[in-house]
């Protein structure tokens, strides 16, 4: 509360809140003046000068110096509330004082004698009170600070003085000018006689000298020659030259406003338009309303105001009919006049956005489904509909809207079938006239599948040329049959129609103004015709376009390509030259066209669907999901109700569509397949097998590549995916006998050619350098003069393919995993594919294969056994082969069993699972040698006979390992031919001998044991090991049998 009344007597300039009287100082002009004594001295003292006005003005300016008071009559002064010692002793003299006891807060005149900006400080009260206890040094340390601010101040006016000298100077020359004027009154003042100095009192004095002399006033000279714009009485001081001009606009005026202003019968008839205006005010603002409204697309508004406008006019028209020949009041023929200016307006408006709308409707067709999916609702044409309906219009926007969607449909049809066949045509050209690929890139893309699924990606199955044109027919089918693709529009368009015709779509559309739009809820019957009749026609041009593409021949038209392409939905309509978005490869000259495809007789020539030089397998990836899209929209058009209830003729031509489309298919890729089965010998690369060790990656790879056509041509032949569709049955019927048939020995051809090449990679030499068999960058190549045996030591992964030898042996060992393995699955994986049993044919291939074997294994076996007999004659015939008493076996046998260790080295190190049955046939060979060399002989006596004996159990010793029941009962008739040809005299010496003979046996098996290991049995248990330390006869226990070699 102290505060507050402070507040109040520092604003209202009293010393105490309740005076008893009128403050003395209150009656002097100024609150801080001193006495009027000291004022008169002023007066008197100050310089008199003719600027005494802006003297004064300059003096009594407001105060703009932040913390200043007002005085009690609103005149801001420089007296602050409080400010620092000027001194430098304090910061604030208000505070100070107080501390000392001075009373400077209640009593203002007081507190202004202490502060320096106030015009009543007295220095000495100051002195005595704020610095009363300061000695000598303290007042001299504040006499400096007093000086610097002194100086300080000094310094800021003689800036502000010389920043603003000009502006005094420009003033000073103004103010001279208008003396001048006044003084002499316009006239040229007079020469001075003489230069003399400039004196003050002389000017000072002048003007007032110079009025009483000559009083111009009184009587102006004849002769005047003063200037025109004088400030003298007679030009009014100057504005004499502008009143004339000022009277005639203000006449003009008067004329101009005087009656609109004046007329009191102009006023009633303004009060009376005025109130006809505030009464329909809502009808006059209609108009600007409807503009408003399909400004801001605010059609809900946009409909009320259309409404109301016609019930004014309406009312309007209902009143004149009233009227008849009456003439109407004045204020009803306001309310006529502003219904027929208002419905004017209006309709004209309405009838603009009418056709905008109608623009929109038909034009709705070209955005994209999925930008209508994404942004704008899918029922917007029912909006536009039902405003059209709200508003009231001539035609039916719905039969509009069904016959803009049916045309737009049938335009998108057309362009986008014959344009992309067209391309493709194209790109088709540009595969047939180029290089055609050697066999061993095609057989690249063979051995690429066995490295992953046909299912996935298709990017290695073929070259990327041919990958893109498999992938633009595919997207050329997608988009006319798939469900997201213009058959889905189709299907979409017709169900819309049924819901018009069925009248589920009406149910939520307005019946505009006085159901005056109820009649266009209704389709006519002619109507509800011809739009079944259009759908039938979109179908069928959806279902022709895919006909011809799959059972005509390749187009030789491609002048399409030289017209502008269509807009596609979304197409902007302006700022894209034609060219944009198109192809660049598709951009030719009329006169340089593509040239046609070469007639070379190729399979694929005569089919407009098949990529030249294509293999079988991109082949059938592709053409299984281009026969599911082919079935599964087949299967669609045929549900739409005008074909599946009654046009028997469409059926039929949607079934011939999936039969033509599945024969073409078939029968292409069997001529694929056929090719590709010649090639597939070029996928033998001589590597081994990571799962199987004894053979190449030849056997995974057909498997792999017959599989694969196995698989997809199930899915062309029966198209599963269109048979889950219901209904789809009686559209995708089951695959005819022919074309299982052609599969059938299709797949039966493939595997003699593919066997037969497998023979010829056998038998066919190999080149060191730029040959067929060194494209594989993984081939290892074999430096010439390198040793065999160290080549085969190298790794399992790694063989020579140049040694006729090791490829006989691989080869054997992949005929032996197909005859095994590969064959019969793929048997089985037939047979369940197509429910089918390939009896005959599996017993054909069967003998195919053995017959391959056996004439293979014969080839390979030929130059040993050629060998194995030379020796074996060359020693029987020596004349020294029979001593008296042998006592060892002759040199042929070591010579006949050190070939067979490089026989058994190199299967072993090469076919490991092909040693036992070749080991076993040559021994076999070798006993039928050894009986048909000794049967020459007339007679064996005792020296003969024991020789033989243990020649031949040497043999049989050695190669205990792989004897077999063949081998055994030829050495039986050996030892009977021995003993039918000897006496018996030689025969009971034999039995004598025997003993030793077996002592000769043993010695003679433990010192080849080393040079003969590899033809020992392994090892396996303690006791088969110590029973193969036993030297005997025959095998013994895990002998493996020879399979049969034909």
């Amino acid at each position: 509360m102290a505060d507050f009344d402070r507040n109040v007597l520092e604003f209202y300039q009293l010393s105490t809140p309740f005076p008893t009287e009128w403050p003395a100082e209150k009656d002097t002009k100024s609150d801080d003046s001193d006495s009027e004594l000291e004022q008169k001295k002023q007066k008197i003292n100050r310089r008199k000068s003719r600027y005494q006005a802006l003297e004064r003005a300059v003096s009594n300016r407001q105060s703009i110096v932040q913390g200043s008071e007002k005085s009690a009559n609103g005149v801001s002064n420089l007296v602050q509330r409080d400010e620092p010692d000027p001194l430098g002793t304090s910061d604030s003299v208000v505070r100070t004082l107080k501390q000392l006891g001075v009373p400077v807060q209640d009593d203002i005149r007081l507190r202004n004698r202490f502060l320096l900006s106030s015009t009543s400080f007295s220095p000495a009260l100051f002195l005595s009170q704020m610095h009363a206890t300061a000695d000598t040094q303290s007042l001299l340390s504040g006499l400096d600070v007093l000086s610097k601010s002194i100086d300080q101040k000094s310094a800021s006016l003689k800036v502000l003085v010389e920043s603003n000298f000009e502006r005094f100077v420009r003033a000073k020359a103004t103010i001279d000018n208008v003396y001048k004027e006044m003084k002499y009154r316009g006239a040229e003042p007079p020469s001075p006689g003489r230069a003399r100095g400039h004196s003050r009192h002389a000017s000072k004095s002048s003007f007032r000298n110079s009025v009483v002399a000559t009083n111009p006033l009184a009587s102006p000279l004849p002769n005047d020659s003063r200037k025109k714009n004088a400030l003298v009485k007679e030009s009014d001081y100057g504005v004499m030259g502008i009143k004339t001009p000022l009277l005639d606009v203000a006449a003009k005026a008067e004329d101009v406003w005087g009656p609109a202003l004046g007329g009191r019968e102009k006023e009633e008839n303004l009060k009376t338009v005025s109130t006809s205006l505030d009464r329909y005010k809502e009808y006059i603002e209609a108009s600007s309303n409807i503009a408003d409204s399909i400004k801001r697309k605010d059609y809900e508004a946009l409909v009320e105001e259309y409404i109301r406008a016609r019930r004014f006019a309406d009312e309007a028209r209902k009143l004149v009919e009233a009227l008849g020949s009456t003439p109407p009041s004045e204020t009803q023929t306001y309310q006529i006049l502003l219904a027929a200016r208002m419905w004017y307006d209006v309709e004209e408006q309405i009838q603009l956005f009418k056709r905008d709308v109608w623009r929109k409707l038909t034009s709705l067709h070209t955005v994209s489904r999925t930008e209508s999916l994404a942004g704008q609702p899918q029922d917007q044409h029912m909006e536009l509909i039902g405003l059209l309906l709200e508003l009231g219009v001539d035609d039916n926007p719905i039969w509009v809207w069904l016959l803009s969607r049916y045309d737009y449909l049938k335009g998108k049809i057309s362009s986008a079938g014959e344009r992309a066949k067209v391309e493709i045509e194209v790109l088709r050209r540009r595969l047939a006239n180029g290089e055609k690929p050697a066999p061993q890139m095609m057989a690249s893309y063979l051995k690429h599948l066995g490295r992953q699924s046909v299912e996935s990606k298709a990017t290695g199955l073929d070259s990327a040329d041919v990958i893109e044109l498999w992938e633009k027919m595919l997207a050329f089918l997608s988009n006319l049959l798939s469900t997201q693709g213009i058959l889905g529009e189709v299907m979409e368009f017709w169900q819309t129609v049924e819901s018009f015709i069925d009248g589920r779509a009406q149910k939520s559309l307005p019946t505009g103004y006085n159901d005056e739009s109820r009649e266009h809820h209704r389709l006519s019957q002619q109507g509800t015709g011809d739009l079944q009749k259009g759908t039938v026609e979109l179908v069928d041009m959806i279902r022709a376009h895919v006909f011809e593409f799959f059972a005509g021949a390749p187009p030789e038209d491609i002048s399409l390509l030289f017209s502008p392409l269509p807009p596609s939905p979304g197409t902007p309509k302006s700022g894209l030259t034609p060219t944009n978005g198109r192809d660049p490869r598709f951009n030719f000259d009329a006169n340089n066209l593509p040239p046609p495809s070469p007639k070379r007789g190729e399979p694929w020539e005569k089919y407009a669907f098949w990529p030249p030089t294509s293999n079988s397998v991109s082949g059938v990836h592709y053409l299984s999901k281009m026969l599911s899209l082919v079935g599964s929209g087949a299967s669609d058009m045929a549900s739409v109700a005008p074909i599946k209830q009654g046009d028997q003729k469409q059926v039929e031509l949607l079934k011939s569509l999936v039969g033509a489309a599945r024969e073409r298919s078939v029968t292409a890729l069997c001529a694929a397949w056929n090719k590709d089965a010649e090639n597939i010998k070029y996928v033998e690369d001589w590597k081994r097998s990571k799962e199987m060790g004894d053979v190449t990656r030849m056997p995974a790879s057909f498997a792999a590549f017959e599989g694969a056509l196995l698989s997809g041509m199930q899915k062309i032949l029966y198209i599963p995916e269109a048979m889950a569709k219901s209904g789809s049955g009686d559209i995708v019927l089951p695959p005819p006998t022919k074309l299982l048939q052609m599969v059938r020995s299709q797949y039966v051809t493939t595997l003699y050619k593919a066997l037969s090449g497998m023979v010829e990679n056998a038998e066919r030499a190999i080149k060191k350098a730029d040959d067929e068999w060194t494209t594989d960058v993984d081939l290892t190549v074999v430096e010439p003069g390198t040793d065999r045996a160290s080549l085969m030591s190298i790794g399992s992964g790694t063989v020579d393919p140049g040694d006729r030898n090791v490829r006989m042996l691989l080869t054997l060992g992949n005929l032996y995993a197909l005859r095994t393995k590969v064959v019969p699955n793929l048997n089985s994986q037939f047979e369940n594919a197509f429910s089918v049993k390939l009896t005959d044919e599996s017993k054909t291939i069967k003998d195919v294969l053995g017959q391959i074997d056996a004439r293979l294994f014969q080839t390979y076996t030929r130059p040993s056994l050629d060998s194995l007999r030379k020796i074996i004659r060359a020693g029987l015939a020596d004349p020294k082969w029979a001593p008296p008493k042998p006592t060892e076996v002759k040199p042929y046998v070591y010579e006949a069993l050190l070939t067979l260790v490089l026989v058994h080295t190199q299967v072993s190190t090469t076919a490991p699972s092909m040693t036992h049955q070749v080991l076993s046939y040559l021994l076999e060979q070798i006993s039928r040698e050894l009986l048909d060399c000794l049967k020459a002989r007339p007679k064996f006596d005792l020296g003969a006979l024991m020789q033989a004996t243990l020649d031949v159990e040497f043999f049989a010793q050695t190669l205990s390992q792989y004897t077999t029941e063949r081998a055994s009962g030829i050495q039986g008739e050996i030892y009977s031919m021995l003993d039918s040809k000897t006496d018996n005299q030689a025969r009971a010496r034999l039995q004598d001998e025997l003993p030793g003979m077996r002592e000769v046996l043993k010695k003679l098996r433990e010192q080849s044991r080393s040079e003969f290991a590899c033809f020992k049995r392994p090892r396996r248990t303690a006791a088969a090991s110590t029973q193969g330390s036993v030297a005997g006869v025959g095998p013994g226990p895990g002998g493996l049998e020879r399979t049969a070699t034909g």
